[in-house]
């Protein structure tokens, strides 16, 4: 089976204490949102200590137009992304001729040519490297990516897929958007880039982090709970405070269900490789699945030390297991995005010996 031979994450420049945003949010808010003193409490419910921006704070407070906000993506995301991939071949131990296929995932920006393009221009990757962008999967993406990547390793045995996330939520900010969904997205949105590289079976398998099944979900007339509304201003970003009741509804019967097919229990898993939406949302996951122990605690180390970084977030809690440890057994990637929907991603980890 394919295995993951890397994973580089970025710690963007502007990394911001969440109280300093809280502070500029209120500001903004103040005139033209009623509701905010009575709401600011959001800000510290999160339990998001910092969030990672790519610009500095006081970018967010200036008046900007759409088309500059996107131009900056384009730009950041760019440049962040060689970072990424340059360090992630590093680690990998390849050279970046050996890349086959590449992938990229994102839902906070727009660019044709797409972002891959870009990149395989900037790195002079192979002019014949397979490209795959995708677009709108919004916090689900991530593990979709993922599932996509490995499907790419199983056809071709001798793939090297690269796998490239970015996600610039905070250049999404609309400043005229006096909504409520958008001031409690200003209390949990940041920005994240991430880089993966994906080997086939016939690359061996030294790095013992193997794929094994995915699972993508989406639940009829739930268009509703999260997404974008496009104006002329910008992504307006809409989503609904019943998140966590669907996934109280939904996700034990949808995990134990996909665990069925491979022949395993929720006692199997291991290491939670979840995507954390918010606090409210990791409190969900814990009262629907009753698993003993911190199951999330580096997901939620992740989303204090960075906020939510849409469809990346969950690479960077993967690269946060990679780096510092995990235990023998199965691992489970899941992550809820817009549709409503939900993607998973079984693992088999196994420790250097």
């Amino acid at each position: 089976m394919p295995f993951i031979a890397a994973v580089s994450k970025i710690d963007l420049p502007y990394k911001t204490d969440q109280q300093e945003v809280k502070k500029q949010a209120r500001d903004m808010f103040l005139v033209n949102f009623p509701e905010v003193d009575r709401l600011i409490f959001a800000f510290d419910n999160t339990e998001i200590k910092y969030r990672n921006l790519c610009k500095p704070l006081s970018y967010y407070a200036s008046a900007n137009t759409f088309e500059e906000r996107n131009n900056e993506y384009i730009s950041t995301a760019l440049t962040f992304s060689v970072q990424a991939i340059e360090d992630c071949v590093q680690k990998a131990k390849i050279s970046k001729e050996d890349i086959t296929d590449i992938l990229f995932v994102s839902t906070t920006g727009l660019a044709t040519p797409s972002m891959d393009a870009l990149i395989i221009n900037k790195l002079r990757l192979s002019p014949n490297i397979n490209r795959i962008p995708i677009w709108g999967l919004g916090c689900g993406g991530g593990v979709s990516g993922m599932a996509k990547a490995n499907t790419l390793a199983i056809a071709n045995p001798d793939a090297v897929v690269l796998l490239v996330a970015v996600e610039l939520c905070s250049l999404t900010l609309i400043k005229s958007d006096y909504s409520k969904s958008n001031f409690i997205g200003s209390s949990l949105f940041s920005d994240g880039i991430a880089a993966c590289i994906i080997k086939g079976d016939n690359h061996g398998t030294k790095n013992e982090i193997t794929y094994q099944a995915s699972s993508s979900k989406l639940y009829y007339d739930s268009l509703e709970v999260m997404g974008w509304d496009f104006q002329d201003t910008g992504f307006k970003v809409l989503f609904s405070k019943d998140i966590p009741t669907f996934i109280n509804e939904h996700i034990k019967e949808d995990v134990i269900g996909f665990l069925a097919k491979q022949n395993l229990e929720l006692k199997d898993i291991k290491n939670f490789i979840f995507h954390p939406g918010g606090k409210k949302v990791l409190d969900a996951y814990k009262d629907a699945l009753q698993v003993e122990g911190d199951f999330l605690e580096k997901t939620r180390e992740v989303m204090n030390e960075n906020g939510n970084m849409s469809s990346v977030t969950v690479l960077y809690v993967l690269e946060k297991f990679m780096t510092i440890g995990y235990e023998d057994g199965y691992g489970l990637m899941l992550a809820m995005g817009p549709g409503f929907s939900s993607e998973m991603v079984l693992l088999k980890m196994k420790k250097d010996s």
